[in-house]
């Protein structure tokens, strides 16, 4: 009797253990780029604050910006965000853009 409850025993628990496995493996499937490529194609020098801080751009430079989904590119004006450019998307995830595309 002992022998059969031993049995049951471990095979509960050796059932929560494999369905404790496949729950921690189902969770590190997703991997997206860590952030993209924006250049200043427009004939200004700008500022901008890229949902994380605040950035010049000479005519013609580029800078990279953390691909934070949702989080907004404002324009910055003496270190205060201004009006919105555009929101980051999936999309632009491992890509280089140019600013004046984005404005539109």
């Amino acid at each position: 009797m002992k022998s059969i409850l031993i049995v049951v025993y471990f095979s509960i628990v050796g059932i929560n253990v494999v369905n404790i496995n496949y729950a921690d493996a189902t969770l590190n499937e997703i991997n997206i780029e860590s952030s993209f490529s924006l250049i200043n194609d427009t004939k200004d020098k700008i500022s901008i604050h890229t949902g994380t801080g605040f950035v010049s751009l000479n005519k013609g430079s580029k800078t990279s910006i953390g691909c934070n989904v949702g989080k907004e590119v404002r324009w910055a004006n003496e270190g205060k965000k201004g009006d919105v450019i555009f929101k980051i998307t999936a999309d632009m995830c491992g890509k280089t853009l140019k600013l004046s595309e984005l404005m539109k």
